[in-house]
C-alpha cells in the first residue's frame, strides 16, 4: 500500500509540471511493449528466437494496427487474446 500512497500524498497538493505529464503518457506503451516483445522473442534460456510463435506474431501485428487505429488498450487486449485463442486452434 505504501508504494501507492507515498506518490499520491506527495503530488496531492503540488502542481504537476506539463513535461512530467507528457513523459508519463509513454509509460504504459513502454511497459506493454516490453512485456509483449519479451514474450514473443525471448526464450526460456534468454536467447532470441521467432520459431513456434506464429499465432502470437500474427495477433501482435493485428493488435498493433487496432491499437494505433482506436487508441484503446482494453479493445486491443481483448481482440489480441481472442486472436491468439482462435489462431492457436487454426495454425
Amino acid at each position: 500500500m505504501l508504494p501507492r500512497f507515498i506518490p499520491l500524498s506527495f503530488f496531492r497538493k503540488r502542481k504537476i509540471p506539463g513535461w512530467f505529464n507528457e513523459w508519463m503518457e509513454f509509460v504504459p506503451i513502454c511497459l506493454f511493449t516490453s512485456l509483449v516483445v519479451k514474450d514473443l522473442f525471448i526464450t526460456k534460456t534468454y536467447s532470441f528466437s521467432v520459431t513456434g510463435m506464429l499465432p502470437e506474431l500474427i495477433a501482435s501485428v493485428v493488435v498493433i494496427l487496432i491499437a494505433f487505429w482506436t487508441r484503446s488498450m482494453a479493445l486491443s487486449v481483448i481482440i489480441g487474446l481472442g486472436l491468439v485463442f482462435a489462431l492457436t486452434f487454426l495454425i
